[in-house]
C-alpha cells in the first residue's frame, strides 16, 4: 500500500473541498456559530419567559367556602392570587386558559378543621400547562403553610413542643463528587451530539466526492490517474473522516463554551446553587477516542452510499434516512434504565453512546469498553472494504 499515493489523493480532495463554501458552512458555521447561538438563545429565552411567568399573579377561582370565613379571609389577604367569581364551567375555563386554576373548598371546612376532623381541599389544574402548574404550586404552598400554623397553634394550646408534629427530618446527602455528577449529566448528551455532528459533517463531503464526481464528469479523469482504486477510496475516505471529526470537535468546543456561559448565568440566578457541570478532560478525551472507529464507520458507509448512487440528489435521499437511523440509538442511550452489557456492546452507535455515558460518569468497565471498541473497529473495517469493493466495480461507478 502506497502511503504517498493516499496522501496525494487526500491533499488534493481536501483542498478542493475546502474551496467550496458549502463545506465551510457545514463544517464551521453550523457547529461553531449557529448551534451554540441557537442553544444559548433558546435557554436564555426560556429562563427569561419562565421568570416573567413566575412574577405574574395567577388567576384563581374559589369553589365553595361560603361557610368558611377564616379560610376565605386568609386566601383573600394574600396578594399572591387574583380571584374571579365562581362558575360551574370552571373546567372549560381552565382548559381554555382563561383562568389558571381553581380551588374546591368543601362545606363546613372551617368547622371540620376546628373540630379536628379530617377534611380535604381540591386543586383543579391544567396538567402540563406551565402557568397552571405555577398557580397550583402557589395554592399548595398556601394550604400547607396554613396547615402547619393550625398544628402549631394546637400544640401551643396543649403546651406541647413543636417537634411533636415532626419527630424526625429527612435530609439528602450527595456522596458523589461534583466532577462525577457533572459527568453523568453531560454523558447523557455529549455522545448524542458527537454522533450527530460526525454524521452531519460527513454527509456533504461523502456526496461531493462520489456522486458529485459523477455529475461533474470528473470521475473518469480521476480513474485515469496512475493511482490504484484502493488508494483513491482511502484518500477520499480520509477526507470525509477529517471533515467529520473536525465538525464534531468544533461542535464540542463551541457548545461546551456555550454550556459554560449558561452555567455561569444560571449560577448567578440560582443564588449560589450553580449547575454541576464539571468536565474531566481525561474522560472527554477517552470518549473522543471511542468515537474514532464510529466516525470511520460513518465515513466509509456514507462513501459507499455515495458511490452506489447515480446522482447527488439520490445519495442525499439515501443518507438522510441513514442519519435518522443513527440518531435514534444515540437517543435511546440517554434513556434511564438502559445500561451497557455484552449484547448492547455489539450494537453499532448504541454501544458507543452507552460507553461514552459511562466514561463521562467516571466508570471504566474495561471489559465492555474493549468489546465496544473492538466491535466498532470490525464494523469500520467492513464498511471500508465495502467502499473499496464498490469503487472497483464499473457497473457501480458508471450506473445510469
Amino acid at each position: 500500500m502506497s502511503r504517498r499515493a493516499i496522501a496525494i489523493v487526500y491533499r488534493k480532495e481536501l483542498l478542493d473541498l475546502l474551496r467550496d463554501r458549502r463545506t465551510v458552512v457545514s463544517m464551521i458555521v453550523m457547529p461553531v456559530i449557529v448551534m451554540p447561538l441557537l442553544m444559548t438563545g433558546l435557554v436564555l429565552a426560556s429562563m427569561k419567559l419562565g421568570g416573567r411567568m413566575r412574577q405574574e399573579i395567577p388567576t384563581v377561582m374559589v369553589l365553595g367556602g361560603e361557610d368558611s370565613p377564616e379560610t376565605m379571609a386568609a386566601l383573600r389577604a394574600t396578594s399572591a392570587f387574583s380571584f374571579v367569581p365562581p362558575s360551574r364551567d370552571f373546567t372549560n375555563l381552565i382548559s381554555d386558559k382563561k383562568i389558571n386554576a381553581a380551588i374546591g373548598i368543601p362545606a363546613n371546612f372551617d368547622a371540620a378543621v376546628q373540630a379536628g376532623e379530617s377534611s380535604s381541599v381540591t386543586i383543579y389544574t391544567y396538567e402540563g400547562e406551565f402557568k397552571s402548574a405555577l398557580a397550583a404550586q402557589s395554592l399548595d404552598q398556601f394550604f400547607q403553610a396554613r396547615r402547619e400554623r393550625i398544628v402549631a397553634g394546637r400544640l401551643a394550646e396543649r403546651h406541647l413542643p413543636d417537634k411533636l408534629a415532626a419527630p424526625f427530618e429527612i435530609r439528602n446527602a450527595n456522596v458523589v463528587p461534583p466532577k462525577k455528577v457533572g459527568g453523568n449529566l453531560i454523558g447523557m448528551i455529549l455522545p448524542y451530539v458527537v454522533i450527530m455532528m460526525c454524521m452531519t459533517g460527513a454527509i456533504y463531503p461523502s456526496i461531493d466526492l462520489t456522486a458529485g464526481e459523477k455529475e461533474r464528469g470528473t470521475m473518469e479523469t480521476l480513474l485515469c490517474s496512475p493511482v490504484s482504486r484502493t488508494h483513491l477510496v482511502l484518500g477520499k475516505g480520509l477526507v470525509v473522516l477529517t471533515v467529520s471529526l473536525a465538525t464534531a470537535c468544533l461542535s464540542v468546543v463551541s457548545n461546551g463554551g456555550a454550556v459554560m456561559l449558561l452555567k455561569q448565568l444560571a449560577g448567578n440566578t440560582a443564588r449560589g446553587n450553580p449547575l454541576p457541570l464539571t468536565i474531566d478532560p481525561a474522560s472527554l478525551l477517552a470518549v473522543l477516542v471511542m468515537m474514532l472507529p464510529l466516525a470511520i464507520f460513518f465515513s466509509a458507509a456514507m462513501l459507499a452510499v455515495g458511490l452506489y448512487s447515480r446522482s447527488a440528489k439520490e445519495a442525499n435521499s439515501y443518507l438522510q434516512p441513514m442519519l435518522i437511523c443513527a440518531v435514534i440509538p444515540a437517543a435511546v442511550a440517554a434513556l434511564p434504565g438502559v445500561e451497557l452489557n455484552y449484547p448492547l456492546a455489539l450494537v453499532p452507535v448504541l454501544n458507543v453512546s452507552l460507553a461514552g455515558r459511562e466514561i463521562m460518569s467516571g466508570l471504566f468497565h474495561w471489559n465492555y469498553i474493549a468489546v465496544v471498541f473492538g466491535s466498532m473497529c470490525l464494523y469500520a473495517a467492513a464498511a471500508v472494504a465495502l467502499a473499496v469493493a464498490l469503487f472497483k466495480r464499473e457497473d457501480v461507478l458508471f450506473r445510469t
